[in-house]
């Protein structure tokens, strides 16, 4: 049993719609299957302190946060602490200085003959909540400094503020307080001060001498914050080594193990989870894409089965290419026939669904070719085959002469330029070699991908009765057996078939039909013609007509069977199912007007339905654009010196008429697309002014080519 038997079988049990989605389960299946081994954590059984058995790379990158946050602490400590110059505390210590010697004058002159009033005074004067200056300046120093006098004091005053002054101007920290009391102290000694004032003025100025520059917690904490940030995340990166083969497992590289997940006792799921939702959205995009396509549910049907098969073949060869280890020459790999699913889909489906499919492809491929390290993405190889696809789409989509072998060089050229992109734009060094390899076998693929659609393509197309774009080229050539037995018995047939293929063919891409369908169908769909030739005026020439000696009834059976006989000679040569529906229901269910009439006047209860067609009625829009260009045709040649005006009334006509006898039911032809098609006849036809032989008696339609 063939596939397309087996097909067929299947939905006679279960509804296009149910084998839709247990093709799609299948797929989700098979596509956890193939890729599980390429995301899934690759684990080890290693014990803490145990030598390693090999050597463990990270299959991925990532943020180490226990050394980062040692790292952020250890930046904070190397801030030292912040200290910050006080400008006012010298202006508060200098008239500190001041107000000392001041007290001094202000004791003499409230009490100037009482010296033990005087220095009971200045030690009250010299000691407050905020200062004890007595702990300092003794009380030699106090009366040395009441012998003193005014002038002398206000002298002693001046000096002492200045050395004071130049002192805490040097920044002055707290561990320095006590060099820089030492070495006022000094300054005093060896200045212009008198010696019996020495000692006073020395402890005053040592007295004043106070840190200058101050710790600021505030700033240092703003400074070691920064410092914090600053510091760089510490990350594992992917492909770094964690442990050598033959070294011991430390409690470090133990941790790291155990963050990366590399360990059985604590293995990741968040790969397989990611994976599953991968294969979801790629089906459901693929569903929602199919259950809205204007494809007819059969032709649905296969398209999905097909799509299915050719992606899964596709994967396969992936996971070939995979497991053959390519590591001393991984050049190799991008022979891959990279544009295959995307030309076979683009010649037997079409271009949205082989650009989706080779999107698909490009993100399996990533994972797939990830170079041994699970759960990372290939992203150059992916790239690599997404160019390659596309372009393969691009030099097939809309060719009415399909080259395989072109469309596959054009490829390897893509190819070429894409790799060498990817390789310069890393900056990697290879060597020239290397780049010929890459060239090389990156020419290889497109070339592959040709000639295994070429090859497939005739298998497919058996499997799953698929109608290609190749096998219509193929058919439409006049060496095919019946289209030369038209030729030679038939030619008058023959050129009426080449005149509506021609009509039909730009009819229907004005709509956005098949074109090419519709001119091969039209090139057969008069083939039963050959059985009686001679009762069909387009074959009749100069002799005279056989239905002037004939009943209407005998010559409508004539004229009504070259559509069985012509499906029957279809079917005995094998042809595909889309072309003997065209011979099938080009005629849908019309009446045979001419005879009709003939056969009502000798009798006129005669019912009009055994003058009929047995159809059925076009079910596509292919089939309604043939019924209207064959009628059309067949009119038109029965005219004399057809003008531009009549033309037109004549195809309103007939398409009225067809739409009045219901004759569109059945297909999903819009009136605005007749309107396109009755446009494009009428400016294909205003060409043809060709003088035709008239039927005797004709007045709308040529009665012995009800055609």
């Amino acid at each position: 049993m063939d596939i397309q038997s087996m097909i067929c079988r299947i939905r006679s049990y279960v509804s296009d719609r149910v084998l839709t989605l247990i093709v799609f389960f299948l797929l989700a299946i098979l596509m956890f299957v193939l890729l599980y081994t390429h995301v899934k954590p690759e684990t080890y059984q290693i014990e803490l302190f145990s030598v390693s058995d090999r050597t463990i790379r990270s299959q991925v990158t990532i943020v180490d946060e226990q050394k980062t946050e040692e790292e952020k602490k250890r930046a904070a400590t190397e801030v030292e602490e912040a200290y910050v110059y006080k400008s006012d505390i010298v202006n508060n210590r200098l008239l500190l200085v001041d107000s000392l010697f001041d007290f001094v004058l202000e004791a003499k002159t409230k009490y100037p003959e009482d010296q033990t009033e005087q220095l009971l005074f200045l030690k009250k004067r010299f000691t407050n909540e905020a200062e004890d200056a007595t702990k300092v300046i003794g009380d030699e120093e106090l009366s040395s400094l009441l012998e003193a006098k005014p002038k002398e004091l206000e002298l002693l005053k001046k000096k002492t503020a200045g050395l004071v002054e130049s002192s805490l101007e040097n920044r002055i920290r707290a561990e320095e307080v006590a060099t820089a009391k030492a070495e006022i102290v000094n300054q005093v000694r060896t200045s212009s001060i008198p010696d019996e004032y020495q000692d006073a003025a020395a402890a005053i100025a040592s007295y004043a001498i106070v840190p200058t520059v101050v710790y600021d917690k505030e700033l240092t904490q703003k400074r070691r914050k920064e410092a914090m940030e600053n510091v760089e995340p510490v990350r594992i990166l992917q492909g770094q080594v964690i442990v050598q083969e033959g070294h011991l497992i430390d409690r470090e590289t133990y941790r790291q193990l155990e963050l990366l997940g590399l360990l059985k006792n604590d293995p990741s799921y968040k790969p397989v989870i990611g994976l599953l939702i991968f294969i979801a959205v790629v089906l459901f995009l693929l569903y929602y894409y199919f259950h809205y396509s204007p494809m007819e549910e059969e032709k649905k049907t296969s398209a999905v089965l097909l799509s299915s098969a050719v992606f899964l073949f596709s994967l396969l060869l992936m996971k070939l290419a995979d497991l053959l280890d390519f590591s001393d020459f991984y050049e190799l790999t991008y022979a891959y026939p990279a544009a295959l699913a995307a030309m076979l889909l683009t010649v037997l489906v079409n271009e949205r669904i082989a650009i989706m499919v080779t999107i698909v492809l490009s993100a399996c491929g990533s994972m797939v070719f990830n170079e041994q390290l699970n759960g990372t993405l290939n992203v150059e190889m992916g790239l690599y085959i997404l160019f390659s696809g596309l372009a393969g789409v691009l030099f097939l989509m809309g060719s009415k002469n399909i080259n395989l072998l072109r469309a596959g060089m054009l490829v390897s050229l893509v190819n070429v330029f894409v790799i060498l992109f990817l390789k310069l734009l890393v900056s990697g060094q290879y060597t020239q070699t290397e780049f010929l390899y890459f060239t090389l076998f990156s020419f290889l693929s497109g070339l592959l991908s040709a000639v295994l659609t070429m090859g497939m393509l005739p298998f497919i197309e058996a499997a799953f009765g698929m109608l290609s774009k190749m096998k219509l080229i193929e058919l439409s050539s006049p060496n095919q057996p019946l289209l030369k037995k038209l030729l030679t018995e038939t030619p008058g047939t023959y050129h009426h078939s080449v005149m509506v293929a021609n009509l039909s063919e730009a009819a229907c891409e004005a709509i956005g039909a098949n074109g090419l369908l519709a001119r091969v169908g039209c090139y057969y769909h008069d083939i039963g013609k050959t059985k009686h030739p001679q009762f069909f005026i387009e074959n009749q020439g100069s002799l005279g007509n056989p239905h002037d000696q004939l009943p209407p009834e005998v010559s409508k059976d004539i004229i009504i069977s070259h559509v069985t006989d012509g499906v029957k000679m279809l079917k005995e040569h094998k042809l595909p199912q889309e072309i003997i529906d065209v011979a099938e229901q080009h005629h849908g269910t019309t009446l045979v007007k001419y005879f009709y009439f003939q056969a009502k006047k000798i009798n006129p209860d005669i019912e009009e339905s055994d003058f009929r067609y047995v159809g059925p009625k076009p079910q596509t829009k292919e089939l309604a654009v043939i019924n209207i260009a064959d009628s059309v045709e067949a009119a038109v040649r029965s005219m004399d010196h057809p003008t531009t005006e009549q033309i037109e009334t004549l195809v309103e006509q007939i398409v009225s008429d067809r739409l009045c006898d219901g004759q569109f039911s059945e297909c999903d032809i819009s009136l605005k697309e007749l309107q396109i098609v009755k446009k494009t006849l009428c400016e294909s036809l205003s060409g043809i002014f060709h003088s035709r032989i008239k039927y005797p008696g004709v007045e709308e339609v040529a009665p012995a080519k009800q055609s």
